[in-house]
């Protein structure tokens, strides 16, 4: 099974930017999209961002289209969040998780079968 893991996370003031990293270790081809999803306290996980390893297709979920920016490093086996003009309500704690299969739309903590530990985003208004 892949291993994640998640670095990049820290506080930061409103409209400030952070870019969040995903290293994968052990991964298989079977595992082709890798996804950020979000969890503030008191509510549930939601997806962020998705991205298939080999043609790099993308999908964003509304609330951070047009301000965040998923990519990958193949070479390096990492996966990145570009997150840009970072509001109080971006905070919560950020996952990345990697699926098997080609769906990179539509997606949900279940479609997901390993996950990182999480890595903390703080946004001072």
């Amino acid at each position: 099974q892949v291993q994640l893991v998640e670095s990049g996370g820290g506080l930061v003031q409103a409209g400030g930017s952070l870019r969040l990293s995903c290293a994968a270790s052990g991964r298989t081809f079977s595992e082709n999209v890798m996804g950020w999803f979000r969890q503030a306290p008191g509510k549930e996980r939601e997806f962020v961002a998705a991205i298939s390893w080999s043609l790099g297709i993308t999908s964003y979920a509304d609330s951070v289209k047009g301000r965040f920016t998923i990519s990958r490093d193949n070479a390096k086996n990492t996966v990145y969040l570009q997150m840009n003009s970072l509001k109080p309500e971006d905070t919560a704690v950020y996952f990345c998780a990697a699926k098997t299969g080609g769906r990179i739309y539509g997606l949900g903590p279940a479609d997901f079968r390993s996950w990182g530990q999480g890595t903390q985003v703080t946004v001072a208004s």
